[in-house]
């Protein structure tokens, strides 16, 4: 398999365990969204919480080029050290919430 369809299946695997995670209220859903076509990956919380909508990203991740780019990360252990352990290289995580001089100095991918 080449790296990019690995990629693919790794993170929708981690999306959809993130997604699948019981949440400690009920009226509130996490929902994934895959699109292969532009390689974007999300999981989508909404719902009712008594009586405020929810409804925010929990996670975004995209593939440009062959790096996994995070542009999201609403977890708790975060989501690149998931995927290093999925046996994605550090060099190939860029931590895309993070402005580009943070980025150089957090060990993973700047661009």
């Amino acid at each position: 398999m080449d790296s990019l369809n690995q990629y693919r299946d790794i993170i929708e695997q981690l999306l959809i365990k993130l997604a699948s995670t019981p949440l400690n209220y009920s009226g509130v859903r996490d929902t994934t969204v895959f699109d292969r076509r532009t390689d974007h990956y999300l999981v989508v919380r909404e719902g009712w919480l008594k009586k405020q909508r929810e409804h925010y990203i929990v996670a975004h991740l995209a593939l440009i080029g062959d790096k996994i780019w995070i542009y999201a990360d609403g977890t708790e252990e975060g989501l690149a050290p998931q995927l290093e352990r999925a046996g994605v290289p550090r060099s190939n995580i860029v931590l895309g919430f993070q402005p580009p001089h943070i980025r150089a100095l957090t060990g993973y991918a700047v661009a």
